[in-house]
């Protein structure tokens, strides 16, 4: 997998990796009920000097579940609306205060920040959680997960990475 971030060179891809998104190509070598099996699988073979460069691990059958954390109120609505708002409205503040043009530390940039910070995330909050309307009173976390992981090989080299996956299924976990 290669990550990409806003500093990476120039938006250039590694040679041999396309530029846009492309189907895996490759022999199935494996395939596991979960990532963290195929991880382990692809780390075998890197530790058996195989090239890794050709495999690919590819999740099938994509699914997005949503985990339900826990009921909304407006009490906590309001607690992380303003809590948020604090840490931003700090922030603000000590970057104020950092370049106040008074001689020595002077807090109540800082003071007016957090203070205004607290104010303007709970008043966002409310507008937020206000035109919901009752539609949407939990919160939950999503997570894109797959129904299986398997890993893929050029076919160059497919044998020797399915006999090394053979080895690998016959020990102990």
């Amino acid at each position: 997998m290669i990550v990409t971030g806003p500093f990476s060179s120039a938006g250039r891809s590694p040679q041999g990796h396309p530029r846009l998104p492309t189907p895996p190509s490759g022999w199935p070598i494996g395939s596991y009920g979960t990532y963290s099996e195929a991880q382990r699988a692809v780390e075998h073979l890197a530790d058996n000097d195989f090239t890794v460069e050709d495999v690919t691990i590819v999740g099938v059958d994509l699914m997005l579940v949503e985990r339900v954390i826990g009921r909304l109120s407006w009490g906590k609505v309001l607690g992380t609306g303003a809590v948020s708002g604090a840490w931003f409205g700090l922030f603000v503040g000590v970057l104020l205060s950092m370049f106040s043009n008074q001689s020595g530390f002077n807090y109540q940039p800082i003071l007016v920040g957090l203070f205004s910070g607290v104010l303007f995330g709970l008043v966002f909050a409310a507008i937020s959680y206000a035109s919901t309307k009752g539609r949407r009173d939990f919160s939950s976390a999503s997570q894109l997960v797959a129904g299986r992981y398997d890993v893929l090989c050029q076919p160059r080299n497919a044998e020797q990475g399915r006999d090394l996956l053979a080895k690998l299924a016959m020990k102990p976990s």
